[in-house]
């Protein structure tokens, strides 16, 4: 028999209750475990050396600029075996909604960090504010957003070869057949070892909101044809501000969790979709028993986990969860609440 349990709590308060902090993001190389978050216009970097036992004090990453925030925009991070790199979409103050996808990063484990370059090659293409950055094997970092660079909505990205030193010219990941992408959803991505990367994306087609998953076999430098996820439609003339989550697994066989109306949804290889339960932004991480899933449902935080068939509440107040296996089978997650970031390790 499994025994789960809780192992660690933090929470991180706000500087102030005009900027609450919001959006928190988890990455972990299997040895440290970091979190990034948004507050006002400053991006915060902490870490764990202990699983989530102790935390360093909340850091500055950055402060300039007018950083897209909230309802799934953010920053996002990504660990490599060199380095840290945290992204977040910034525009310039006094600008409106204009915005690029800028890059830190930090060499010495987020004691210091470098000037931001953005990533975007077309100046304030990425100003919807909605973008994902993943790390695969031997520094690969891989960014995605939702780019308004011509008419429509579409998904661009692009590569890091080196630790987030340098990004390539952009790539065009997906373009609609309708002309533009759902407009306000993030797009979700994954990396494997073998430097296959996961683009997940929520479409607009004929009016139909539907999840659709593209993969690249070379690193981010193409990517093939579109394949909707599940066997239902959403008939929407709406944007649900919900992009899901995928992660990558063995032999190239992603797995998937989002939403459709009001239910969350898994998918595996076989894309047979499962029905999880009400609710939104779910979030999911591997372990050694099999994937955990944690979303909301109204302000209720939800966790179903390896093995079991229904979901249990972890905290009444919450929105917006991130999550990140860790070694051993355990699991960290963090959220929104009340202002706050909480963050919690269990298995």
């Amino acid at each position: 028999m499994m025994i789960f349990a809780l192992f660690f709590a933090m929470q991180f308060a706000p500087q102030s209750a005009e900027a609450p902090n919001r959006q928190p993001q988890l990455a972990t190389d299997g040895s440290r475990l970091v979190l990034t978050y948004g507050s006002g216009d400053r991006v915060y970097f902490a870490e764990s050396q202990d699983a989530g036992a102790h935390w360093s004090s909340p850091a500055v990453v950055a402060s300039h600029g007018r950083m897209s925030l909230g309802m799934r925009r953010g920053p996002r991070i990504a660990v490599t075996a060199r380095a840290i790199v945290i992204t977040a979409v910034v525009g310039e103050k006094g600008r409106g909604a204009d915005g690029d996808v800028i890059a830190w990063r930090s060499l010495d484990g987020g004691r210091t960090w470098s000037a931001g370059q953005a990533v975007n090659d077309v100046p304030a293409s990425a100003r919807e504010g909605l973008h994902a950055m993943t790390a695969g094997a031997k520094g690969l970092l891989f960014a995605t957003w939702l780019d308004l660079r011509k008419k429509g909505t579409r998904l661009y990205g692009s590569t890091s070869a080196d630790d987030g030193a340098t990004w390539s010219p952009n790539t065009l990941v997906y373009e609609s057949p309708s002309g533009s992408v759902c407009e306000c959803c993030h797009p979700s991505a994954s990396a494997d070892e073998q430097g296959r990367i996961f683009v997940m994306f929520r479409n607009s087609l004929e009016g139909t909101r539907d999840m659709y998953l593209v993969r690249s076999e070379d690193g981010g430098k193409t990517f093939g044809r579109a394949a909707k996820l599940g066997s239902g439609t959403w008939k929407l003339n709406a944007c649900p501000m919900d992009g899901g989550a995928v992660l990558a697994g063995p032999k190239g066989a992603p797995t998937t969790v989002w939403r459709r109306e009001g239910e969350v949804f898994l998918t595996t290889a076989a894309n047979q979709e499962r029905r999880l339960g009400p609710g939104r932004q779910p979030v999911i991480a591997s372990s050694l028993h099999g994937p955990f899933v944690a979303w909301t449902e109204g302000k209720a935080l939800k966790l179903l986990r390896p093995g079991q068939t229904g979901a249990e509440i972890l905290d009444e107040e919450a929105a917006y969860p991130s999550m990140v296996a860790m070694p051993g089978g355990s699991v960290a997650l963090a959220w929104e609440k009340g202002g706050a970031i909480a963050v919690k390790t269990l298995r």
